[in-house]
């Protein structure tokens, strides 16, 4: 059993990573992240576990499209 280890449900885990519940359970089914601990029919996790699995799937930053967007060449003259 684990000793001086803080567990939450993975309503909690999500609230506190700022995510949806949902995406808990994707981070658990996809190997990111491995329950702790079980309380009845639910899984329990690490705080330290889900901050890790955020971090491991965090995507890039976008950025802006018009800012790197080339200008455009001028096309054919129009015949008339």
């Amino acid at each position: 059993m684990l000793t001086g280890v803080t567990l939450v449900t993975g309503d909690l885990a999500a609230q506190e990573a700022g995510v949806v519940p949902a995406t808990i359970r994707k981070w658990a089914q996809l190997g990111h992240l491995r329950p702790s601990g079980q309380q009845g029919r639910s899984h329990l996790y690490r705080l330290e576990d889900v901050f890790a699995a955020e971090r491991a799937t965090r995507r890039a930053p976008r950025r802006k499209a018009f800012a790197a967007a080339p200008a455009a060449a001028p096309g054919p003259a129009p015949h008339g």
